[in-house]
Order: structure tokens, then C-alpha cells, then sequence
């Protein structure tokens, strides 16, 4: 492979030998030791290849051997640049390309994060700003074990962060505590803020589970909205019996309960499809940082229109980005016609819109026992309405009573004889 570039970068010939005695002339060669390679016979001739310096002293040879040495080729960087001396320009650009893409190397021109879904890019950003870290500046001057820390002790809930850099984007991945929450209930003093727990919505009890607190309903009992499921307070009763005091704490249980809510949808008879008319209008457009060359226009002088854009930054491999991207920008024209629902359309539409409405009841972890939904179609409008029957989690939080206990003493009076 070196021997190859070497070559390659002092030049070579592929010559052919013919006349009468070309294997005294290959002799010759070999006495004053100039390398051939690829040597290969051609008839009564042979061809082969010869460096520029050992083809310069072949001639003496030739005369003293009677043969004749043909250039059949050409190769090597000597004779590239030969054919390409015209063109002085293309090499001087080709120079200065190489030399800002090296320049250009040194700097981060893009920071990407991974993993967070609490905190947006944007917010992100915009910590890493504050702290120094921003698109434009030198890769030397970024250090990825402070930003890790940085970004640590600046956000609680992320539990682990990962910096590095990649070609000329800053890659930062995180990730979050799922199980975080804000103690808003706190108050203060390191005891938790007592709470009941009572009926999110009317229903009929069908099992409750009960972790803390006391629970005030059974399972077949018939709850309505705002009536106590768990309390928070827990009496404490003396040697006679009676309330002594309190303990408070906060409620945690699961209080399932069959409800009953009512189903409505409708939707018109009629309905307006896009025509599209073929009118089109493009913006094709080159972004350098922040300055933009375009050609052609989009000014919207349709009446109905929709408009769709694609960008697309450029980039050397997998993560050299360059600050450089190219889009377009397209305007498209359209009218309206009415058009009518067949019975079936109806039908299929308002049935698929009741679907993602229980699909979206399960995925809160609603059971559907059951429903009693019809569709009904009208002169102007068709819809489906009913009862559908669940069942579900009914509780919600609301905070304890505190209740204080007034003690009354009776005093003793001693009695004394007179």
C-alpha cells in the first residue's frame, strides 16, 4: 500500500519493448538496477511498468539493444497535475475547501439532547447558554464532565446524564426520574398533610382495597359525588370509651365502583372535500447560519390554500453537520365541494369515533361493562348517543377535618362536718 502511494506520487509509465532483442534490453535494466513491474509479454515484444527516473535512462539502452520503448500510459500525481494545469482555480478552491472544513472542524454547530421528556430542548438550551455551552464556539473550550455536572445539580429529576461530541454536534443524553413528584401537600413541619378520600362521581361500590385510613363504605353500597370513601382521621378512644383524641394521616386505598355516563356525537349530513386545481408555487431557498438566498415566491394570492415545507441539513458522515441547509417551500390551491354521506359512511364514522372514545377510556384504566349507544339519523344530521356503563376508580383527595377534643374537669369539693 505505501510502496503503491509512492509510486503514485513520483509517477510512472507503462512502456512496451519491441525490436530484436528486447530480453538483452530487460538484462540491462537489471545490471544498472532500474525496478520494472508488471512485466508481461505481448507477442514478440513485453510490456511493463517503469518509474519516471528509470525510464529517463533507458534510452542509452535501446540504441545498444536495437529495440524501440512505446509510452502506453501515463501515471501517477506528475501528470495529473499536468492535465489539470489549467485549471488553477479548481485546485486553489479544492485548497481552501479542505482548509475551512479543518477550521470548521474546531467548532460545535449543533447541541442535541436525548432521553427528556420533562424538559424541553428549548429550556435545555437555554441552561447551557447561561453556563457558556452554545452552538458556534470552540470544541476545546467545551468540557462534557462539567456539563454533566451542571446540568445535575441544576435539575433534580435527572438521574443520569451522558456528554460527548460528536463531529461538530454536542450530544447530550438524559434520563429522567419517572417517579418524581412535587410534595405540594407538605406543610412544612416533615409530617405528611393529612387527606380523605371521597366519591369522584355517583356510583355503586364494587371492592375497595384499603392501604391508610378508615374506610366509611363497603363494597354494594351506593355513593354519590362528595361523600366520604376513607377518612384521614382515626379516633383514639380512652378506658371508658369514649374519644379521647385523634390521629391523623393521609388516606391511601382503591375504591372501585360501577358508574354510568352518557354518550353523545353527531356529526353533518354533508361535508366539504378539497379540489385541488393544480395552481402550485414554490420557494426553493439555501440557509447559510442566518442569512437565506431563495428563488421564487410563495405569497399566498390563493383564496384556499395549504402550504408544506422540507429542510434538510447538510453533513459529511454520520455526525460532521455543516452550517449549511437547503429546503423548499410549496403552495398548493384548492376549492371546496359538498359532498353527501352514504348511510354506510355515516355509520362507519360515527362507530370508529365511539371506538377512540372507549379506546381512550381503557387507557386510563376504565373497564366498559356495557352501553346502550344508538345511532340515529336526522334531516340535517346524523348522531349517536346512549349510556355506557363502567367501571372505574372513583376516588379523589380532599383534605381531613381537624377536629380538637375540649376536656371538661369537675371539680371535687371536700365536705366537713360542723
Amino acid at each position: 500500500m505505501i510502496r503503491s502511494l509512492i509510486r503514485y506520487l513520483r509517477g510512472y509509465v507503462k512502456i512496451r519493448v519491441e525490436g530484436y532483442s528486447p530480453e538483452r534490453f530487460l538484462n540491462l535494466c537489471c545490471f544498472h538496477h532500474i525496478f520494472i513491474w508488471g512485466l508481461t509479454p505481448a507477442g514478440n515484444a513485453y510490456e511493463m511498468y517503469m518509474s519516471l527516473s528509470g525510464f529517463r535512462k533507458i534510452r542509452p539502452f535501446t540504441r545498444k539493444t536495437h529495440t524501440r520503448a512505446v509510452i502506453l500510459d501515463r501515471c501517477g500525481f506528475p501528470f495529473f497535475l499536468k492535465r489539470y494545469e489549467k485549471r488553477k482555480l479548481f485546485f486553489i478552491s479544492l485548497i481552501l475547501c479542505i482548509i475551512l472544513l479543518k477550521i470548521y472542524s474546531l467548532f460545535i454547530w449543533d447541541i442535541h439532547f436525548e432521553g427528556n421528556q420533562r424538559w424541553p430542548d428549548e429550556t435545555l438550551t437555554e441552561f447551557l447558554d447561561s453556563q457558556g455551552v452554545a452552538p458556534f464556539m470552540l470544541k476545546s473550550r467545551i468540557s462534557c464532565a462539567d456539563i454533566v455536572k451542571e446540568i445535575r445539580r441544576e435539575y433534580n429529576d435527572i438521574v443520569w446524564v451522558s456528554a460527548s461530541i460528536d463531529g461538530s454536534r454536542l450530544k447530550v443524553q438524559i434520563k429522567e426520574n419517572e417517579d418524581t413528584f412535587r410534595e405540594d401537600t407538605d406543610d412544612g413541619s416533615g409530617e405528611e398533610h393529612p387527606t380523605d378520600l371521597i366519591a369522584e362521581t355517583d356510583g355503586v361500590i364494587t371492592q375497595i382495597v384499603t392501604r391508610s385510613g378508615v374506610p366509611q363504605v363497603h363494597a354494594g353500597d351506593t355513593v354519590k359525588a362528595g361523600d366520604l370513601l376513607v377518612s384521614g382521621r382515626i379516633e383514639v378512644l380512652d378506658d371508658s370509651g369514649e374519644v379521647a383524641g385523634y390521629q391523623y394521616q393521609r388516606s391511601d386505598a382503591d375504591v372501585f365502583a360501577d358508574t354510568q355516563i352518557e354518550y353523545a356525537d353527531s356529526i353533518p349530513l354533508t361535508w366539504q372535500d378539497k379540489i385541488y386545481d393544480g395552481k402550485k408555487r414554490y420557494r426553493w431557498y439555501v440557509r447559510f447560519f442566518d442569512w437565506t438566498i431563495s428563488a421564487g415566491t410563495v405569497s399566498n394570492s390563493f383564496e384556499h390554500s395549504e402550504t408544506a415545507s422540507k429542510e434538510r441539513q447538510i453533513k459529511i458522515g454520520e455526525n460532521f453537520y455543516l452550517p449549511v441547509s437547503f429546503g423548499f417551500e410549496r403552495v398548493k390551491s384548492y376549492g371546496f365541494q359538498e359532498k353527501k354521506y352514504t348511510k354506510e359512511e355515516i355509520q362507519q364514522k360515527l362507530t370508529l369515533n365511539f371506538r377512540r372514545f372507549c379506546n381512550e377510556l381503557e387507557e386510563k384504566g376504565i373497564q366498559i361493562r356495557e352501553n346502550s349507544v344508538k345511532i340515529h339519523i336526522g334531516a340535517d344530521s346524523a348522531g349517536a348517543s346512549g349510556s355506557v356503563y363502567l367501571n372505574q376508580r372513583i376516588t379523589k383527595e380532599a383534605d381531613t377535618e381537624i377536629l380538637t377534643i375540649e376536656r371538661k374537669e369537675q371539680d371535687e369539693s371536700v365536705g366537713t362536718d360542723d
